[in-house]
C-alpha cells in the first residue's frame, strides 16, 4: 500500500482536543485524481468526494490506540470495500476523516496515494491494509 501523509490540521487539532483516537468514529473518504488532496486541507468539506451509491461501509474499526514508553501508536483493522449493483470509482486517494466532531465538523486526519485512479467494478473488493505491526500513525 502507498505511505500515509498527515493533513497539517490533524496537528493543530490534535493538540486542541479536537481528536479522540481510541473512541472517535474514523471513516474513509475517496477522492479522483483531478481532485487530489493537499497538505493544507482541513476537513472533509474541503475535499472534492466520488459517489458513494455501490459502495459497503466506509467505516474504520480501530484495534488499538495506546502508548508505551512515550510512543504513541494507532492501529486500525483492515477494512475492505467492495461495490454492489454498479462501479465505484475511478479514485485514486484514501482518506481518512474523523466523523465524531462538530466543530470543526469531520476533520481530516491523513491520506494514501495509489498513484493512479482505481475503478471497482460490481462485485470487485479493495482491501486497506492497515499496518497491524507499525499502525497508521504513531506519536513520539
Amino acid at each position: 500500500m502507498a505511505s500515509f501523509s498527515k493533513f497539517n490540521a490533524f496537528v493543530e487539532h490534535l493538540a486542541e482536543k479536537v481528536h479522540n483516537l481510541g473512541s472517535d468514529q474514523l471513516v474513509v473518504a475517496l477522492c479522483a485524481a483531478a481532485n487530489a488532496p493537499a497538505s493544507g486541507n482541513s476537513v472533509l468539506a474541503d475535499l472534492t468526494q466520488i459517489s458513494y451509491t455501490n459502495l459497503s461501509s466506509r467505516n474504520i474499526t480501530t484495534s488499538s490506540s495506546s502508548q508505551t514508553s512515550g510512543t504513541y501508536k494507532l492501529v486500525l483493522a483492515d477494512l475492505t470495500l467492495t461495490a454492489s449493483g454498479g462501479s465505484v470509482g475511478p479514485f485514486r486517494y484514501i482518506v481518512i476523516y474523523n466523523d465524531t466532531p462538530t466543530s470543526p465538523a469531520d476533520p481530516l486526519v491523513g491520506y494514501y496515494d495509489y498513484g493512479s485512479d482505481l475503478t471497482l467494478a460490481a462485485g470487485e473488493s479493495l482491501t486497506i491494509d492497515f499496518d497491524g505491526t507499525n499502525g497508521v500513525l504513531t506519536l513520539a
